[in-house]
This record gives C-alpha cells, sequence and structure tokens, in this order.
C-alpha cells in the first residue's frame, strides 16, 4: 500500500513540491510546475489549491495522472508520488482549501486537487536512485 511515512510528510511540508502531468494522450507532451499549496490530505492523499485553472488542471480533467517530486537538496534525498487526480469544487478538501488560502489572505482557489497516491519512488541520489519504495498494484516489485 502506497502509505506516507512521517519523514515524507514532513519533507512535502518543508519543501517545495513540484507537480508534473501530461497532455493529452497523443502528444504527451509534459507540463511541470511548483505547487506552493501542495500539502499531505491523509496518509494516502495529497491536495492542493488550483490557483490559475490552466494546463495542469487540464490535464488532470483529461485523464492525466499526476506525478509530484519533492527533494530536500541538503539531504540530497527525496520522493516522487504518482497518483489520480481528483478535482473538487464542493464538500471537506474544497472547504479545507478555501480556508487554507483564507489563512493566507490569498484568493479563493478555482479547484480544490486531491492527489490519491499509487506509487512512491525515491529520488535518493545513488544506487538506490528511482526505487519503486510502496505501490497499490500487489505485482509491483516494491523494495
Amino acid at each position: 500500500m502506497a502509505r506516507l511515512t512521517e519523514q515524507m510528510k514532513d519533507m512535502i511540508d518543508a519543501q517545495l513540491p513540484f507537480l508534473a502531468t501530461v497532455t493529452d494522450a497523443e502528444s504527451l507532451t509534459p507540463d511541470i510546475g511548483p505547487k506552493r499549496t501542495l500539502r499531505v490530505w491523509d496518509d494516502e492523499t495529497l491536495i492542493y489549491n488550483e490557483n490559475t485553472a490552466r494546463q495542469h488542471l487540464a490535464n488532470l480533467l483529461e485523464g492525466s495522472r499526476a506525478a509530484v517530486a519533492v527533494v530536500d537538496w541538503d539531504a540530497l534525498d527525496g520522493y516522487r508520488f504518482i497518483g489520480r487526480a481528483e478535482v473538487l469544487d464542493e464538500g471537506p478538501a474544497w472547504d479545507d482549501c478555501v480556508r487554507y488560502a483564507e489563512d493566507r489572505g490569498w484568493n479563493p482557489p478555482r479547484k480544490a486537487v486531491l492527489i490519491h497516491i499509487e506509487q512512491i519512488y525515491t529520488l535518493m541520489l545513488g544506487k538506490n536512485a528511482g526505487t519503486l519504495l510502496a505501490s497499490d498494484d500487489p505485482t509491483d516489485d516494491v523494495r
């Protein structure tokens, strides 16, 4: 099962995560950018405020999976989280995103996005770089 550890949660909280998606199934053009509002929702889910409603949102609405990378440059350590996105404009996740923006004096989000983590990889340098650490797929070779 792809569950966040306390170390992963701390890193997400302390570092600037980057989100990657792909544009339509034909071109597979990657789109990557920082998500300053990305944070932990629960042990298996990330959440962020979608503020621009541009390419990432369009890609997710078209079915792109989400990849989130977070790196601690001082420790030369990091993680990549892969999962399916759920785009919302009501309910508890939406309310959390609105509150998150209000608490910081920011404009309200256009959408709330939950990323349900399916796989976790290490981004640590060295021989184990890119190793799959956790997966929801029982056929995956997890270390």
